[in-house]
């Protein structure tokens, strides 16, 4: 069963340009390395560009379980994690209601 999750979070406005050349590059990763994630999309708000949203689908656990211990997972988190203000990241799972997608 697919796993719909968010993860939000706020960064310092001197990382943002940083956080964002290391989003770019990671999900470049999981496009090439993580059949099992459907989607991964991440977000930044117009009216705070210190806030991100990341919306990932995961085909089930198994292909949640690789993504989050996978190895650039980790230096993903290494390079944003200095930045981070309000606290850690927010991740929020969601039950599918409808979609426009097949």
């Amino acid at each position: 069963m697919a796993i719909y999750q968010t993860a939000g979070y706020r960064v310092a406005a001197d990382g943002v340009d940083r956080v964002k050349q290391e989003i770019s590059a990671f999900v470049e990763y999981v496009r090439a390395h993580e059949p099992g994630t459907r989607m991964y999309v991440a977000w930044q708000r117009q009216d705070d560009p210190t806030r991100f949203l990341h919306l990932f689908i995961f085909a089930d656990e198994a292909a949640q379980t690789a993504h989050s211990e996978s190895a650039a997972v980790a230096a993903f988190e290494a390079a944003y994690r200095p930045y981070l203000v309000d606290g850690d990241v927010i991740f929020t799972d969601y039950d599918l209601v409808a979609s426009n997608q097949d």
